[in-house]
Formats: C-alpha cells, structure tokens, sequence
C-alpha cells in the first residue's frame, strides 16, 4: 500500500503547485462516493478461474458494493489536467447452518489516473486535441489462486473533452506494463477507445455513461490469462434526494476474452445506487490577458 501512497502524492501534489504559480482553476470534483445495492451474472467463470481479473471469477448474486470516484482537475488556458483515484470493493460472506463459510468478492479494483489534455482545436465548446495519460491498476485483495493484480498503462492520443455534455471521448495508442506475475513481466501494445459522458435529462436529474474498449496488438510473452481485448461499460442515472445526495439505478457490464480461452467472460451487474456527487473549488486565478 506505500508504493500506491508515493504514487497518489507524486501525481496531485505538482498538479496543485503548478496551478498555484500560473494556473486559472483547481478544482475537486468528487464524481460518486457511495453503496451499490447490486445483483450480478457472470458467464463462463470456470473458465477463467485462474485470472487475476475477479469481475469474471464472482458468483452469480447479489452484494453491496463501495465506490470511491474523485479527481483534482486543473484547468489553464487550453490545458486540462486531471488526476482521479477510483476504488471499489464489494464482497459477499454466506455462512450456512453447520457448514463451512464462503467469501467470493464480486468488485475489487483500484486505479490511479493522471490524464493531460491540449486544446489544438477550440470549436464552440468543443475541445479537440492530443492527450496523454499514466495510470496504475491494482487491487486491494488478490484473486485466489492469481496473485495481486498490478498493471502500469500509458496512453497517447487525440481526444474531445470538457463539453457540456463529451468530459471526455478519446482514441489513443497503449502501451501496458504487467507485472502481477512476477517471473512473467509482460509488455503489451494496445489500441482504445474511451468516453465519459454527462447529460442533464432535467434539474435533479442527470444520465451519466463511461467505459473503454481496448484492443490488444502485441505481447512481449505469451500468458494464458492476458487479455485480447476487453470492453467495460457502466449507465447509471442519478437524481438529487437532498442536497448533494443521490439515488437512482445503474447497469455495469464488463465482457472479455482471455488469450488461452475459448469464450468470452461477461459480467452484469444493476442495482441501485446511492451517492454524494459535488465539487469544491480550491483555487482560481484570473487571466493575466484580462489585467
């Protein structure tokens, strides 16, 4: 857990020094932190017992699960970078009567992000040019018997960003270090496609969508469990109870397909999910332009 610490430091702390000496806007924004009420089905999970990936080893059932979801976000000019930390963990312990207890998790994952994006193209609110990012996948417990996940990825491409509506919609080239088998390091190059998306259906009352599809191209070494490609989409649509609070459903499916598999992996998950969704402005500087 020090190493994940370092890397939270090393990834906000220059973001909010920088904003102080020349920056316009930083911000907090805390996307979701709250409890799904949750029912999931998953496909072809004695398949995949080996992987280290516990959303295609779970049960079909129902769980609760915790989210975690907040970035510090800078803006300046034509430049936007943000930092997240997103974390989730569910897991469900059954003890039946004068039989041995279960555990089975159903969510676990933690990802580091820090994305930067250049406006080249500035089209009536619509942002268009080239983004870079550096993220760090792990997770809090390791999917028995795979060992601790732990995936460094770097992104480079072109991305529409900072709409009202588009946060975010990218294509870019990926390069993945994967190092959760420790005599198998492998290096992989992919290719991915990656969105967020906000809208307003009325006031109190916003649909909300965002995942990726990634393709991968090439491989340093050859690993049964490495994944092919892999897509992952959550919807969910939250309307304000009091305040900052939130309720409302949400749809979560995960499907892909391992390099030593024969079928596809899928997860499916609604539920009901309740939130506290706001943000803080920490710091806003004028335009030296506008003096």
């Amino acid at each position: 857990m020090k190493k994940l610490f370092v890397f939270a430091l090393a990834a906000f702390i220059p973001c909010a020094s920088f904003a102080a000496d020349a920056g316009e806007e930083l911000y907090l924004n805390i996307r979701r932190i709250g409890l799904d009420l949750s029912k999931t089905t998953v496909r072809h999970s004695v398949e995949y017992t080996d992987s280290p990936i516990q959303a295609f080893t779970a049960d079909n059932q129902e769980f609760i699960k915790g989210v975690f979801d907040t970035a510090l976000e800078y803006d300046w000019d034509r430049l936007s970078w943000d930092n997240s930390l997103f974390m989730e963990y569910g897991r469900t312990t059954l003890k039946p009567y004068d039989e041995p207890k279960t555990v089975n998790e159903n969510a676990d994952k933690i990802l580091f992000t820090s994305d930067l994006s250049y406006a080249m193209w500035d089209y009536d609110s619509f942002k268009l040019g080239p983004m870079v990012r550096a993220a760090y996948e792990t997770e809090f417990k390791a999917n028995d018997p795979a060992p601790l996940q732990k995936i460094f990825r770097t992104n480079a491409g072109i991305a529409m960003f900072d709409h009202a509506i588009i946060k975010s919609l990218y294509l870019s080239g990926v390069y993945e270090y994967d190092f959760t088998y420790g005599h198998h390091q492998v290096s992989k190059l992919a290719a991915e496609l990656g969105w967020r998306v906000e809208y307003d259906i009325r006031d109190g009352v916003k649909l909300g969508t965002n995942g990726y599809y990634r393709e991968y191209l090439d491989y340093s070494e050859y690993v049964p469990t490495d994944l092919e490609r892999d897509f992952s989409a959550v919807v969910r649509m939250d309307t304000n109870l009091w305040g900052d609070f939130t309720m409302g459903p949400y749809a979560q499916y995960r499907r892909a397909r391992a390099r030593a598999a024969d079928h596809y992996a899928s997860n499916f998950i609604i539920g009901v999910s309740f939130n506290y969704i706001t943000k803080f402005g920490l710091i806003t500087l004028p335009d030296s332009t506008d003096e």
